[in-house]
């Protein structure tokens, strides 16, 4: 009786475990352990089992394993990589692991660094540090530094803010630069990378009047300019006058 009740129970917990992992199909097959939750393992023998015990104690006789429904997910495009202004920096110059040397190791002292190389570039002398020139190296700094954060972080209006007066501010400079030393203007350019474009003449609001009015003028600008083209087509395909006619009204004329 003892060893029939053990029997059940283990094949009990056998059909609970193989229920809830669904590895096996049947219980047919080769040999395999499984670990019981009270601890005991139980061997199951290779070879046709034609007894019908095991298909009572385990209720169902095959175990249906249910296909994973995989569904299309949305494929999201991706960023294009912004490269940082910090990336050309040598590795000398970057604190190792092993070196216990002050040099720069987070995000803040390596942009000091990058700030220092661009004042090098554009500086007057070793002690120079209120020139117009460095002060557009410090602007140019910031600027791009400002441009990476945005275009991970789209919506930070207050950063995008500052970027913009940073950017008028080196516009500024960089007008007063040309008029004074134009020769210092053009170093400054080609050293940072810039690209100076001439500011309007004016700034103008646009309105919708305004634009509907500017698109209505263009439009009649083009009408007038077919009609003249057709009007030179015209005239073009006339056949000239011959000189037969006027000899004709001078006769007339005599008579």
């Amino acid at each position: 009786m003892l060893s029939s009740m053990a029997l059940r129970s283990a094949f009990k917990s056998t059909s609970v475990v193989l229920r809830e992992c669904g590895v096996l199909s049947r219980l047919k097959g080769t040999c395999a352990s499984l670990r019981l939750r009270h601890g005991a393992f139980t061997s199951v023998t290779t070879g046709p089992s034609h007894s019908n015990n095991e298909t009572a104690l385990t209720g169902i006789g095959s175990f249906t394993i249910q296909s994973v429904r995989n569904y299309a997910r949305v494929v999201r495009k991706k960023k294009p990589v912004m490269k940082s202004q910090l990336s050309d920096l040598p590795p000398t110059m970057l604190k190792m692991e092993y070196a216990a040397v002050p040099l720069a190791q987070t995000y803040s002292e390596k942009l000091k660094l990058k700030t220092e190389q661009l004042i090098a570039k554009v500086q007057r002398d070793e002690a120079d540090r209120s020139s117009t020139e460095v002060k557009v190296a410090i602007l140019t700094s910031k600027i791009r530094n400002y441009q990476e954060h945005l275009h991970k972080h789209t919506k930070d209006k207050a950063n995008k803010r500052w970027m913009l007066m940073a950017i008028d501010r080196r516009k500024k400079l960089l007008k007063h630069l040309r008029v004074t030393r134009y020769d210092a203007f053009e170093h400054v350019c080609q050293q940072l990378g810039i690209t100076y474009t001439f500011p309007p003449e004016y700034y103008r609001h646009a309105t919708r009047r305004w634009l509907a009015k500017k698109a209505l003028c263009i439009k009649v600008f083009k009408e007038v300019q077919k009609q003249k083209l057709e009007q030179r087509k015209k005239i073009k395909q006339t056949p000239p006058p011959t000189l037969a006619e006027p000899a004709r009204t001078a006769a007339t004329g005599t008579q």
